[in-house]
This record gives structure tokens, C-alpha cells and sequence, in this order.
């Protein structure tokens, strides 16, 4: 439609075109910067409906995550990065889910009560089926669950499942869940992804087999996997798309070259920079920013050297170039941490715990007490890690100032986490946002931990994670979560320099996205809720 001729419609045409949805949000600007949407004497459309104002059914995408290996997998005990949690979520569910404001809705679960945080009834939406046709059940829930709490399935989330002291099927539509202590945090506790519901006595898990969106048809770790809709999804009207695509790209160049060319609609772990080059892109692609609970962090182990020496790790604390890192190495696209995890915007945050500046004077006198002035010592890191390769090496030039000799050895992302997350000396890692601090708390820090990253142990700490589960009084609350910070800011050998912003790319043709602050891609479940704009 040309802008002359739009000057010219009458009420009659315009109505028509309005009714049929045959004019475009692009048109209509048009025709509002030419004036004839006023010239007709409309004031509103209350009753009409843009062409592209609403979901539109059918049609792919296809997304990139910047996490990729042989170790991919489809097993919810077994995930552990954001390109796990996103796969899986096309296609299991789990009891409850995190909306936007970080409060858990039901989900597989219509309700969910307890009077005293112990004694749990867990009561099953009526009419879902997995997959495969099967009705589920009580005992699909009791049996998801519970196999967490074996330790020879070596689940990631083995030490919240050890809060279930037992969990049996009242009925076959009713879940009973008794807790070894008190947890009002417990429905956003079992909205994790390790918590996703699938059938019981699963074994194989490459199949995909859930209640999800999404029905697996393709799955090849380390490459892509490929869902298509599942037309019996309990969400009525959810997925909007028929096909969805996850393709593991490790290189961000290629990530974002992809984008830009058409190949891709969506990729995550934008860097700043490629950030930059994309809203430069005339429209073609945006960026998605989400502030949230997650952070990069220098893991040095307690429990071999250097780390076993409280001397090392508290001159390290006053070497980190926390605000170089987010002016430079995420350029304003994060916040400064104090090296616990908990983000200065979250209501449980101690602000009496400064971030710690970089002190020369004081890391030389800590590493003389450790005996340490002029050692040489080895940091781990690779590609995908926020800041992490910058960090390191800003690290490496600020310690010589204090004697230390730091050599960064970057390593190929390949393997990253099975053969370097947790085992080096001193490496980086990369932490999604937890539902909650206490999820945070007791997945990373807690002694009985499997992911206890730093191998740091404190009995007052462990008693306190598990006290101030069963507080509802908001003061005491905020007190022991106080004290908690205060023990992990002065002895914990995981040190957290900054929080990190979620960048993620996606082409305008992409609609219904939306910031999330339980994690990337919309707390990873984007893909029931976006769709392609005709």
C-alpha cells in the first residue's frame, strides 16, 4: 500500500481490511504518519485484530545453545547446563513452574498444601498423558522423584532429594511427600529442571518419552535435536510452533553469523560485543537482556593445594577485577558481586558485605602468610564462559603487582564439564540462576553436595541452609541468610567477581519472547510459548 493511497480509504474499506486481518501493524503505521486513520473518524478498534498482533499457528525455528557435547543428554538427573534444561523442557514437565515474577505456578500439579512445610499433598491436573499415549499417574511422580535420592544414579540434584524422607501414592491422581524438615520453598524447589516428570521405570531416556510440548523426533548428542508439536498438550493452545530445532554451536561466531544470515531465529550466550554488532543490524535481529540470579566464579578448591591454605584464597579475593570485568569484559551488561551468590537486587542480599576492591598490598601479605610470594600456579578456563577468558587474564596481570605468577591455560569447551568443572585446582565455572538462595545454597555450597564446586566445608553453615528452610518470619529469615553470606564471603574458595546478564539473539520475526529472571530463553522454555510471524 503506497502512502498516498492510504489517504484515501474510507471508513467502509478500512473496517473491511481491519475484519480480515489483511492489514499489517507496518501498514497501519503507515497510514497513521500519513493521517488517514484520523481523516476516517475512527478513534479506536477495540473489536479488531492487528494481522500480526496475535500467536500465529504452525511453522519451525531453529535455535542455537552455546552448549554442546558427547555428554548431552535427555535424562533429567543427569542435566547440567542451560542446553539440558532447554532440551528437556521441550519435552517433560515437572510439577510446578517459575513465571516472570518468580513465584511457582502449578503445572503437572494442580495444587500443592502443607500446613507446617513437612507434610506435602500433591494433587495431579486430571486428562495429562506422556507421549506415548500412557494416562499419568501418582506413581510417575513418586517414581521421578524418588530415583534422585539413589546415589548410584548419580543425580545432580542427589542432595535436595535427600530433604524427601518419603514420598508414596495416596491415590492414583494424589502425591504424599514427607520432608525430613521443614521447606516452605518446596514448589519452587520442584519446578527445577532435575524435578521434570517422566514415566516410571523410564531406562531409556534418548526417546524422550514425556508430557512436554514437544515429541522427540530426533536426538543426537553434541549435534541437534529435533521436537515436533504435541498435539495432546495439556496447555490448551500451547506450542504455537510445529517444529522446533535445538542445534548445539559452541563458536558464538558462528552462532551469530547464523542468525544474521537467516540460518538460525534464536541463539543464546550473546556476548557484549556481538550484542552491539546485532542491535547494529537495521532490525533485522534484537537482543534479548534479562537481568538475573546468575554468575561466572573462580572455583579454587579447599581441599587439595593451594587452595587448603585460607591465606591463598583470601589474597585471590583482593586480586579480582570485579568492575573491570563488567566494564569491560561484559561492557555494562552485568553487576559486580561480593563473592557470594546472591545478587544485590534480591531482598536477601547482606549490603553490609562490600565487594572486596583489588588490594595489591593486602594479596602480598596474604600469600607471604601462605608462603606463596613468587609460586607459580595454574588457572583453568574456556570459550562460553561469560567474562572468564578476560577475567583470567586481567587476573594474571594484576597478580603479578603481588607476586604471584599466574599461567591461564585455556582448554576446548569439548568435555569442559565432566573432565574440568570441579576437578582443577583453580578454574572457572558458570552458575545458572536457582529459583531460590536456599536451591543456590544447598546445590553449590552445601558439604553433602555432589556440585559442592570449592569442596568447602563449614558445620554452621550446614546447620543454618537447613534451619532456614522451615522460617516463615521474614526478619529471622533475612538474619540467618545474613550470616550465611557472611561465612561464605569469608571462607568459601568459591569467589563470584560479578553477575551476568542473558543475552540472547533472536531474528524480529520471532515474537512472544520475554525477559525471565530463572534463567536464558525465558527460564529455558521458550519454546512453548514463542512463535513465527507470517
Amino acid at each position: 500500500m503506497k502512502k498516498d493511497d492510504a489517504q484515501y480509504l474510507n471508513n467502509d474499506q478500512l473496517s473491511a481490511m481491519l475484519k480480515k486481518g489483511s492489514l499489517s501493524r507496518r501498514n497501519m503505521l503507515k497510514m497513521l504518519s500519513a493521517g488517514a486513520v484520523m481523516s476516517t473518524g475512527i478513534i479506536g478498534f477495540p473489536e479488531f485484530a492487528m494481522a500480526d498482533s496475535g500467536p500465529v499457528k504452525g511453522g519451525s525455528l531453529r535455535a542455537a545453545m552455546s552448549n554442546s557435547s558427547a555428554t548431552d543428554t535427555l535424562d533429567p538427573a543427569k542435566a547440567n547446563n542451560s542446553a539440558d534444561y532447554t532440551r528437556q523442557f521441550m519435552f517433560y514437565n515437572a510439577l510446578t513452574e517459575i513465571n516472570d515474577v518468580m513465584t511457582a505456578t502449578p503445572a503437572l500439579a494442580s495444587s500443592l498444601h502443607s500446613d507446617d512445610g513437612i507434610t506435602w499433598q500433591i494433587k495431579l491436573r486430571p486428562g495429562v498423558t506422556f507421549h506415548d499415549g500412557k494416562a499419568l499417574t501418582a506413581d510417575d511422580v513418586v517414581w521421578s522423584l524418588s530415583r534422585h535420592k539413589d546415589p548410584a544414579v548419580a543425580s545432580n540434584v542427589f542432595s535436595l532429594a535427600q530433604q524427601f524422607k518419603t514420598i508414596s501414592a495416596t491415590n492414583p491422581q494424589e502425591v504424599s511427600m514427607v520432608l525430613n524438615g521443614a521447606n516452605f520453598d518446596l514448589p519452587l524447589m520442584l519446578a527445577m529442571p532435575g524435578f521434570l516428570i517422566v514415566p516410571a521405570n523410564t531406562t531409556d531416556f534418548t526417546k524422550g518419552i514425556g508430557t512436554g510440548p514437544f515429541k522427540c523426533q530426533t536426538f543426537v548428542p553434541g549435534m541437534h535435536t529435533v521436537g515436533v508439536r504435541n498435539p495432546s498438550y495439556w496447555k490448551p493452545g500451547l506450542p504455537h510452533l510445529d517444529q522446533l530445532e535445538l542445534l548445539g554451536v559452541t563458536d558464538e561466531a558462528a552462532r551469530v553469523n547464523g542468525l544474521m544470515s537467516g540460518d538460525l531465529q534464536l541463539c543464546t550466550s550473546i556476548s557484549p560485543g556481538y550484542a552491539k554488532q546485532l542491535n547494529a543490524s537495521g532490525g533485522q535481529c534484537k537482543i534479548l537482556e534479562s537481568k538475573s540470579g546468575m554468575y561466572t566464579n573462580l572455583i579454587i578448591r579447599t581441599d587439595v593445594t593451594p587452595g587448603k591454605n585460607p591465606d591463598f584464597v583470601m589474597a585471590m579475593k583482593y586480586l579480582q577485577p570485579r568492575e573491570m570485568m563488567v566494564k569491560t569484559a561484559l561492557q555494562g551488561y552485568g553487576t559486580v558481586a561480593n563473592d557470594t551468590p546472591v545478587p544485590p537486587w534480591h531482598p536477601l542480599y547482606n549490603a553490609e558485605l562490600k565487594p572486596r576492591p583489588i588490594d595489591i598490598d593486602k594479596a602480598r601479605f596474604h600469600l607471604k602468610k601462605a608462603n606463596m610470594s613468587g609460586a607459580k600456579v595454574e588457572v583453568i578456563t574456556t570459550n562460553t564462559l561469560d567474562g572468564a577468558i578476560e577475567g583470567g587474564l586481567m587476573l594474571q596481570n594484576i597478580a603479578q603487582q603481588a607476586g604471584l605468577n599466574i599461567n591461564v591455560r585455556r582448554v576446548p569447551y569439548e568435555g569442559y564439564w565432566s573432565s574440568h568443572w570441579m576437578k582443577d585446582p583453580i578454574g572457572y565455572g558458570s552458575i545458572n540462576p536457582r529459583p531460590t538462595i536456599d536451591l543456590t545454597l544447598s546445590q553449590f555450597y552445601l558439604s553433602s553436595s555432589a556440585s559442592n564446586e570449592s569442596k568447602w566445608h563449614n558445620p554452621q553453615f550446614d546447620q543454618l541452609v537447613v534451619a532456614a528452610r522451615g522460617v516463615q518470619d521474614p526478619t529471622k529469615r533475612k538474619q540467618m541468610y545474613d550470616d550465611m553470606q557472611k561465612l561464605i564471603y569469608d571462607d568459601c574458595g568459591t569467589l563470584i567477581p560479578m553477575f551476568v546478564s542473558s543475552l540472547d539473539g533472536y531474528s524480529q520475526k520471532v515474537k512472544g519472547l520475554k525477559s525471565w529472571p530463572s534463567g536464558q530463553m525465558m527460564g529455558y522454555r521458550f519454546g512453548e510459548n514463542v512463535w513465527m510471524s507470517a
